[in-house]
C-alpha cells in the first residue's frame, strides 16, 4: 500500500535531550536534539511496512490499482481503485483514491474529496488513511487545523503499528502542549516506530537511552539503535555511532571504523562529523595524518558553524603551501555553503599512485 511520508517541519519544541560532557582524553560527545518533525504526505511511496494488513484472501490478490499508480498510470489507477471500492468496499483502494485527489494525479486536485476518501478508509481500519487524515487535520488541509482530531488519528494509526504515526505521536508527547509532557509514553511510541524500522525513531530512542530519558540509561542499547539508523543513512545517528566507536562507549573501541563513519557523515554535510574528521586527520588517530585534508575539513566545518580553537592553531602553524592546498580543497564546499539550494560537492576520484 502507500507510505504517506515526506518530512514537513511543524511547530513543535526542539531540545529535550541533554548533551553529555566530554573528558579531555576523548573526542567530545555529541548529543544533538531529537529533531521534532511530523512526517507528512503527499509524495507517493511504497507501503509503510507496518500499515494495517488487508484480510488474508485479499492480500493474495494483486493490487492492480496500486501497480498502475506506481507506474504513473493515474487514470488507470483511479478506474481500478473505483471499481474495487464499488465491488468490494476495499479500504486500501479508498486510500488510493484519497492520494490521487490529494496530489492531483489523474484528477483535479481536491483536498475535500481526498479527506472524504481518507475518512472512509480510516473508518474501515486502514492505518495509512488514518495517518493521512491526521496530517490533513494537523496542517489545516480541507478545513481548519484541528490538533485534537489530528492526534486522535495519529494515535489510531500508531496503535495499528504505523511507524511514522508512532514517531509523530511521540513528538507530541515530547512537546507537552497537546498532551501532558510524557517522556515515558514518548519512549514507548519511539520503540514501536524503531522496531518497525524508522531510522528517525531509532536515532531518537537512542538519545533517550544515552541520557536515561523515559527509559533506563543504557549506552549499549543506544549504540545498537544508532548503528541501525546509521545503516539507513540517518546522518545524526552516523555521528553518534562514530563518536561511540571512537571513544569505546557502549561498543568496543574502533577508531578506524569511527573515522570511516565520520567521513560518511561529513560527506553528507554534517559540520560535527567534518570537525571530528579534521581532528582525526590532524592527529593521525583512526586514519593516516593528512594536514591538507585536516585543513580542508576544518575550514568546511567552521563555515558550517563548528568552533575548534585547537584546529585553528593547527592550521595556523602549517607552512603556507600546505595551508593553501587545504584552502583550495575546501573552496568548492565553501562556495556551495553560500548557496543553500546547491548540494555539497562530491570529491574528485582519487589519483592513481605512481
Amino acid at each position: 500500500m502507500i507510505r504517506l511520508t515526506a518530512p514537513l517541519v511543524l511547530a513543535v519544541l526542539a531540545a529535550v535531550i541533554l548533551p553529555l560532557q566530554a573528558s579531555a582524553q576523548k573526542a567530545e560527545p555529541h548529543a544533538p536534539a531529537v529533531k521534532p518533525r511530523l512526517q507528512q504526505s503527499p509524495a507517493p511511496k511504497p507501503a509503510d511496512a507496518t500499515a494495517s494488513a488487508a484480510p488474508a484472501v485479499a492480500s493474495r490478490e494483486p493490487d492492480l490499482a496500486y501497480a498502475a499508480f506506481e507506474h504513473g498510470q493515474y487514470l488507470t489507477a483511479f478506474g481500478r481503485a473505483t471499481k474495487r471500492v464499488e465491488d468490494k468496499s476495499d479500504p486500501k483502494s479508498m486510500t488510493l483514491l484519497g492520494e490521487l485527489y490529494a496530489n492531483g494525479y489523474g484528477v483535479v486536485q481536491d483536498d475535500a474529496k481526498a479527506a472524504e476518501w481518507y475518512k472512509f478508509a480510516a473508518d474501515r481500519g486502514d492505518a495509512n488513511a488514518m495517518f493521512a487524515l491526521a496530517m490533513f487535520r494537523l496542517t489545516g488541509r480541507a478545513g481548519p487545523r484541528d490538533r485534537d482530531a489530528g492526534a486522535k488519528w495519529l494515535a489510531a494509526a500508531a496503535k495499528l503499528g504505523h511507524r511514522t504515526a508512532a514517531y509523530d505521536l511521540a513528538l507530541l508527547y515530547m512537546e507537552g502542549e497537546l498532551f501532558p509532557r510524557d517522556l515515558n509514553r514518548a519512549a514507548e511510541l519511539l520503540r514501536v516506530a524503531a522496531q518497525a524500522g524508522s531510522p528517525e525513531a531509532q536515532y531518537a530512542l537512542g538519545t533517550f537511552y544515552k541520557v536515561g530519558r523515559g527509559v533506563p540509561q543504557d549506552m549499549g542499547i543506544a549504540v545498537k539503535l544508532w548503528a541501525a539508523a546509521a545503516l539507513a543513512d540517518n546522518v545524526d545517528a552516523q555521528v553518534e555511532y562514530a563518536i561511540a566507536l571512537y571513544n569505546g562507549e557502549g561498543v568496543e573501541r574502533n577508531e578506524a571504523a569511527a573515522a570511516i563513519m565520520f567521513r560518511k557523515a561529513a560527506m553528507r554535510g554534517s559540520a560535527i562529523a567534518q570537525d571530528r574528521l579534521a581532528r582525526i586527520l590532524a592527529a593521525g588517530r583512526g586514519a593516516p595524518a593528512n594536514a591538507v585534508e585536516a585543513t580542508k575539513w576544518h575550514l568546511i566545518s567552521k563555515a558550517g558553524g563548528e568552533t575548534n580553537l585547537t584546529l585553528d592553531d593547527f592550521v595556523n602553524r602549517l607552512d603556507a603551501n600546505t595551508r593553501a592546498e587545504g584552502e583550495k580543497a575546501a573552496k568548492p564546499w565553501l562556495d556551495a555553503l553560500q548557496q543553500p539550494q546547491q548540494q555539497a560537492p562530491q570529491p574528485p576520484p582519487p589519483k592513481a599512485k605512481p
